[in-house]
C-alpha cells in the first residue's frame, strides 16, 4: 500500500509554493520543525495533526559533513566516495562552498589529522540530486589515467533508476546535442525532424536499460552506461517514453500520471575502474539511499 501520510517537504512545498529541491534544502537547512523540534529528514513522514513550522529566516546550520562510511576505497591515488544526493559535485558559482570535493577533503583531514592537506582531483560528476559512487583521484598521474578510461569508456557504471510506466530491456543509442530545438539536451532528430548530416558536436550515447522489478505505474530498472554523457540517462529514458519518477526537465513530453517524488530516483550503484597505479581491476557498489528505497516500497503492487 501507498503511504497515507505526506512527507515533510510535501508540506513544505503546499505552505511555500517553493519547488521540490528548494523544499529539501530548507529541511537540510534547518529552517522546518515538526512539533518543535527541527527536522533535517525532508522525507519523514508527517502524522495527522502534527504541526510542521518553515522558517525561511531562521539560522542556517553549518555545512554539513560526510560520515566515515561515506568512503568505499581509499588509498594513496584514489577515494571512492557515496555520494549523498542534494550536494553538488564540484562548485559552479564562486559561491558554491558546499560541495562532494570539499566534503571529501574534510573527511580525509578530519580521518588523518591537523595538517593532513589532501588533494583531489576531478575526473567525473554526478548531477546535484542523484546519489551514489564517485571516484576522486589524489595525485596528477591518477587524474590522468582515470581521465582517459572516462574517454575511452573503459569505466563500469551501473545505475538503478525508477522510471514512470513499463520499461522492457532494451539498448538506447543516439546522438546527444546541447540544444534539441527547445533549448534542453536531446538526441539529435528526436525531438525536430533532421536536417542534413548529423552535427560534429552530437555525441555517441549508448545506455543499456534492464527492467528489474515491476512497480506501480513504474519500473525498478538497471541502466548500464558503455558512454557517459551529462543527463544520459534523464534524456535516453524519458525519450524512450519513461522519464524518471522526480524528473523535471525531460518529462515535458510525457503525458502519462505523474508520480511525486523530492528528486530524480537515479542511483550510481556500480563503479569499477583499473587502478591507476597497480593496474588491478576494482569495482565497487553501494545500495541506494533511504529515500530511493522508501520510494520503491510504496509503489510496490
Amino acid at each position: 500500500m501507498r503511504p497515507t501520510e505526506p512527507t515533510v517537504a510535501a508540506i513544505v512545498r503546499e505552505q511555500t509554493g517553493v519547488a521540490w529541491s528548494r523544499a529539501r534544502d530548507l529541511c537540510a537547512e534547518g529552517r522546518v520543525s515538526v512539533n518543535g523540534e527541527r527536522c533535517l529528514d525532508s522525507a519523514l513522514r508527517v502524522p495527522p495533526g502534527a504541526v510542521v513550522i518553515v522558517d525561511e529566516r531562521a539560522p542556517k546550520l553549518r555545512t554539513g559533513t560526510l560520515p566515515e562510511n561515506a568512503i568505499a576505497y581509499f588509498d594513496r591515488d584514489v577515494v571512492v566516495i557515496d555520494k549523498p544526493a542534494g550536494i553538488l559535485s564540484v562548485a559552479y558559482e564562486p559561491g558554491d562552498k558546499d560541495t562532494l570535493v570539499e566534503r571529501t577533503r574534510a573527511l580525509l583531514r578530519r580521518m588523518r589529522g591537523r595538517g593532513f592537506e589532501p588533494g583531489l582531483g576531478v575526473v567525473h560528476r554526478l548531477d546535484k540530486e542523484t546519489s551514489g559512487l564517485i571516484v576522486f583521484a589524489r595525485t596528477a598521474n591518477a587524474k590522468s589515467i582515470l581521465a582517459k578510461q572516462f574517454r575511452t569508456h573503459d569505466i563500469e557504471r551501473v545505475y538503478h533508476a525508477i522510471a514512470h510506466g513499463s520499461v522492457a530491456a532494451r539498448r538506447i543509442e543516439t546522438r546527444l546535442i546541447t540544444d534539441r530545438g527547445d533549448g534542453i539536451r536531446g538526441s539529435y532528430g528526436h525531438f525536430r525532424r533532421p536536417r542534413g548530416g548529423i552535427p560534429p558536436e552530437a555525441k555517441r550515447s549508448v545506455t543499456h536499460v534492464r527492467p528489474i522489478a515491476p512497480l506501480a505505474g513504474a519500473t525498478l530498472v538497471e541502466c548500464r552506461l558503455e558512454t557517459g554523457r551529462q543527463h544520459q540517462i534523464r534524456i535516453h529514458l524519458s525519450e524512450l517514453g519513461h522519464p524518471l519518477v522526480g524528473e523535471r526537465v525531460y518529462i515535458r513530453d510525457y503525458a502519462g500520471s505523474k508520480i511525486e517524488s523530492m528528486r530524480p530516483m537515479l542511483h550510481a550503484r556500480v563503479l569499477g575502474f583499473t587502478h591507476p597505479r597497480t593496474g588491478q581491476r576494482m569495482s565497487f557498489e553501494r545500495e541506494a539511499p533511504d529515500d530511493f528505497r522508501a520510494m520503491i516500497e510504496s509503489l510496490r503492487q
